[in-house]
């Protein structure tokens, strides 16, 4: 059926082909900014009737196709199939717009620049891609059109529907978007179920791509020919999030998250969708060192990012979700001036930019009752003097992490979000924790008279909105932002640096309280390679008392000491929290390596990589010519060689090892750590011996002549 042609069409793909216009945006770097622009090349038809557009290394093949007047496209690697044809378009309320289509115009271009992230996870960013953009048409009365816009980049690709200002299409209601993906096989892949209560916040399962039924995004999949998937979006702002419905054999279908009458999206010409991507790897550790989602979203609309900053920081939070503090006030109430007040001494003695302070505000005391209405962000409960403790904190050179949880009541706090905002700019606060901690189908919604117009998801169109304003109206106030019970990321933080991280995913604290005893020592090994693709997320490692026995003794930290070390090299964020209490930390010489390690970087390398196996990631420091390597895995011990090539040739360094003493393991011995240092050089392969649930995390920095003479060379 697909390769059945209609005479009309095979007539607009040829003289289609013999017209397109070819565009270069000019002289661009190839690698560097000095280096000469690429030579562009001409757009590459696949036969007379198709057009199509390959990768820059000529890897990654997409190509459009009409079938009498459907759209479909297909995507191959290396010649292997990696999409087989698969549909395009939309079902509006009314209508659809998914056939009786021609093509009458498509336009090629080849891009390849460097922009400079102002903090992330590697400093300079390529953006290299040959782009194919058409136009189709329909040949009914309405002409109404279409645009779909094709970007590949050596690592993958993105397309995106564009829908034209037009009479016939002026505004929209859509049902249904007709996007699929259409797999070359059944493949294995990482997922989490979608429209569940509690978001995201769930175990990865494993299965075969036809046991599934509807999953969120990021989902990652391994081919049976060895290559790596990940299908996400990019760029997601004023559209319903995607997530992926299984809709026959291999076949996976957009499936975009309803308003609470069931319309999936409404808005108006001109308009235009995310990027639907699909990144290709042919390891897993490629997957996590692609910039796909990242370049396919818009340069930072803010001109002046001087006051956008990462960092690390304390706070009450793991005092709380242990049960020693709570939000509610009373004897045990932790947002006390005393209380802040200790921590902010303990940041300034240990060199951390901030602390987090949550339940400081009214509503907290009666939160069962009004369900987030009767939060108050601009007013302090007594025993919590706001502006006191923002002064003392600068005093010590501190800064403040407000909180802002709105338990879901999106309107209350979009009528307080201006007030609350400016207060906290006033008072020299500039980062701001939001929180939506309410299950399922829960956001309310009003109309213009004040009247429930419908309860809605936390991940479609209403609160897509949402968040893009508070990401907007926080920007104009100089703050940055970490939300929990968030929007999925996208790559929305190039456009908004001040949209520093987030949560997205089950983090630590559900060791501290979840029924079925926390996170086994998987989960971390497979977060990098699913949830972590989409950007940071604010996981809150750190923790060194793994038992809590006095508060929680039947829960636990399923790791090693060591391995929460190296969970900040591997679980990339640039505001990293010290998670534990800090007389936790009091006199422990593994405080030394949370102390030490940075939160921006130069660079990112992946060095070993498993999905749910293993996984070992070294960063450098953007200030600095240290390297830091964390490496973890699973249940199951493991010996890792690691080659050290990526140091400079020519120069000894100092490795500073935080390993798993010999004995370790994470049910029975998770405390045991050994410190040492060696000297290392671009010569050394190490052997990382993780125990059980265990890791490895090592600093390694430029050794002085005194240390070269001193320290013995590292033997595996």
């Amino acid at each position: 059926m697909y390769w059945r042609r209609t005479c009309s069409s095979l007539i607009i793909l040829s003289v289609l082909l013999l017209t397109s216009t070819c565009k270069s945006p000019g002289p661009t770097p190839t690698s560097d900014p000095t280096s000469t622009p690429a030579p562009t090349p001409t757009p590459t038809p696949v036969t007379s009737e198709e057009l199509a557009v390959s990768s820059p290394d000529g890897k990654i093949q997409v190509v459009l196709i009409l079938e009498d007047g459907a759209p479909y496209y297909q995507v191959s690697y290396s010649g292997l199939k990696v999409i087989k044809p698969s549909k395009l378009g939309f079902k509006f309320k009314s209508n659809s717009l998914d056939q009786n289509l021609a093509l009458v115009d498509s336009t090629w271009q080849s891009v390849d620049e460097i922009w400079t992230q102002p903090w992330g996870e590697v400093k300079d960013i390529r953006n290299h891609y040959n782009e194919l953009a058409v136009t189709l048409e329909e040949s009914t009365a309405a002409q109404r059109r279409m645009g779909v816009v094709f970007r590949v980049y050596d690592d993958g690709l993105g397309f995106r529907y564009q829908l034209p200002e037009q009479d016939a299409l002026a505004s929209f209601e859509i049902m249904d978007e007709e996007t699929e993906f259409v797999l070359a096989g059944n493949h294995r892949a990482w997922w989490i179920p979608a429209y569940g209560n509690e978001r995201y916040e769930y175990l990865y399962q494993q299965s075969s791509i036809n046991d599934l039924w509807i999953v969120e995004t990021p989902l990652t999949m391994e081919t049976s020919d060895g290559l790596f998937l990940s299908i996400h979006e990019a760029a997601l702002t004023d559209y319903a999030a995607m997530n992926l419905a299984a809709s026959g054999a291999d076949t996976l279908q957009c499936d975009l998250v309803p308003w609470s009458d069931g319309v999936k999206v409404r808005a108006s010409t001109p308009h235009q969708t995310p990027w639907r991507t699909i990144q290709i790897a042919e390891n897993a550790g490629d997957l996590i060192t692609s910039h796909l989602i990242l370049n396919l979203n818009e340069p930072s609309k803010l001109e002046d990012v001087s006051w956008v900053r990462p960092g690390k920081y304390v706070g009450l939070w793991w005092a709380m979700h242990i049960g020693k503090y709570t939000w509610i006030p009373g004897p045990w109430h932790g947002a006390t001036t005393r209380n802040a007040k200790r921590y902010i001494d303990f940041a300034a003695e240990h060199g951390f930019d901030r602390v987090l302070v949550e339940g400081w505000n009214a509503g907290w005391s009666d939160l069962g009752e009004h369900e987030g209405e009767g939060f108050y962000f601009t007013v302090p409960y007594r025993d919590f003097d706001l502006e006191a403790v923002a002064a003392y904190a600068a005093d010590k050179g501190v800064k403040l992490i407000g909180h802002h949880e709105t338990f879901g009541a999106v309107a209350n706090y979009e009528r307080q979000m201006e007030a609350a905002f400016e207060l906290y700019h006033d008072l020299g606060v500039d980062t701001v924790k939001t929180g939506y901690a309410c299950s399922g189908k829960c956001i309310r919604r009003y109309d213009e008279s004040g009247a429930l117009a419908g309860l809605e998801w936390h991940h479609g169109q209403y609160m897509i909105r949402h968040y893009r304003h508070v990401i907007e109206t926080a920007a104009s106030y100089h703050l940055m932002l970490n939300v929990h019970e968030p929007i999925k990321d996208t790559g929305l933080r190039r456009t908004f640096p001040n949209m520093l991280t987030r949560e997205g995913a089950r983090g630590q604290e559900y060791n501290a309280w979840s029924t079925d005893k926390g996170n086994p020592p998987e989960h971390t090994t497979i977060l990098p390679f699913t949830r972590m693709l989409a950007g940071p997320m604010d996981f809150t490692p750190g923790i060194f008392d793994l038992f809590f026995d006095e508060y929680r003794p039947q829960n636990r930290v399923n790791t090693t000491l060591a391995k929460q070390l190296a969970l900040y090299v591997v679980l990339y964020s640039p505001l990293q929290m010290a998670a534990d209490l800090p007389e936790n930390y009091a006199g422990h010489p593994a405080f030394k390596f949370i102390v030490d390690v940075p939160v921006d970087w130069q660079d990112t390398r992946v060095l070993n990589a498993q999905i749910g196996d293993y996984v070992t990631i070294v960063r450098k420091d953007r200030n600095s010519e240290d390297w830091y390597l964390g490496s973890i895995t699973d249940e199951e011990g493991r010996s890792l060689e690691t080659p050290l090539t990526f140091l400079d040739a020519g120069r000894t360094y100092v490795g500073e090892f935080y390993a798993d003493a010999t004995e370790a393991d994470w049910k029975h011995n998770p405390l045991a750590v050994h410190i040492c240092e060696a000297l290392v050089d671009r010569d050394t392969t190490l052997r990382l011996e993780l125990a059980p649930g265990g890791g490895q995390a090592i600093r390694i920095r430029p050794a002085t002549q005194e240390e070269t003479d001193r320290i013995l060379r590292y033997q595996p």
